[in-house]
């Protein structure tokens, strides 16, 4: 059985950390690299940093920041941020990033996911989509959650993978901070569309939303969350035992399992 992933998300804005509801109403949480250090050290299994202001703003992502946060870790991290060509996939590549991911630039130009898989390889390509109901449907958003593209989600997911995306992260607008659960709804249409592993983003609010998560959703390969991490509301060393505990496959090395046992 594979092992299910916890993933912390590093949202940076001006080169902090920060955190809002459906997309909005940002508050700075930390400094990104204190936080990186923390999680390499805490038992997260990836992190993923994104610039989510860059493609509003149209500028190249934070890459002084980028550079300090990966000499922190040694923990699989995925960057994005107004990743447009593959000479920003590179330059994410060189700073530090293992896997690299795209959105809105991949909108403009569909053409962009597969390029860079053959380019850099799948394994390298994430496909990151903002999602959100729209008159019943799932729609695609972009630059940062602020305009609707007139995609539907579901279609969109299936042709990122079906041109080399190797994994794709959904991000719920609409659950986004709220912490009363993830998109169940949303999660399960998606997982019946591709074959490719899931990343499942927005709405954790307590353990037990990963649970059900995972339990609910076997074709979700990893759970993502930001400020319940940040603000210490779980502890992810505590998070892993408990799904663990609950029959659900996790990394647990003996460091992970010590401090669980400590805390």
């Amino acid at each position: 059985m594979i092992s299910k992933r916890i993933i912390p998300c590093l949202d940076i804005c001006d080169g902090c950390v920060v955190k809002g509801i459906n997309f909005s109403n940002l508050q700075i949480i930390d400094d990104p690299v204190s936080l990186a250090h923390f999680y390499n050290e805490n038992g997260a299994d990836e992190l993923v940093f994104y610039d989510i202001t860059a493609s509003f703003e149209q500028r190249t992502l934070f890459y002084e920041v980028l550079i300090r946060t990966a000499q922190e870790i040694f923990i699989p991290l995925t960057v994005g941020g107004n990743i447009r060509t593959l000479e920003d996939f590179d330059h994410v590549l060189k700073f530090g990033a293992d896997k690299v991911s795209i959105n809105t630039g991949a909108i403009y130009n569909p053409d962009f996911i597969e390029s860079a898989a053959r380019k850099y390889g799948s394994q390298c390509v994430v496909l990151s989509m903002d999602v959100k109901r729209v008159d019943g449907h799932f729609r695609v958003f972009q630059k940062g959650g602020r305009e609707d593209t007139g995609l539907d989600a579901l279609d969109w997911a299936a042709y990122g993978a079906e041109h080399g995306a190797g994994e794709l992260v959904v991000n719920s607008i609409d659950t986004d901070g709220v912490k009363n659960g993830f998109d169940l709804e949303l999660l399960s249409k998606v997982c019946n569309r591709v074959d490719i592993p899931v990343i499942a983003s927005g709405g954790a609010g307590n353990m037990e939303h990963f649970a059900q998560l995972f339990q609910k959703i076997p074709g979700v390969d990893a759970g993502l969350a930001a400020s319940i991490f940040h603000r210490r509301e779980v502890d992810i060393p505590l998070l892993k035992v408990f799904l663990r505990d609950r029959g659900i496959e996790m990394r647990i090395d003996n460091g992970t399992a010590a401090s669980a046992c400590i805390r």
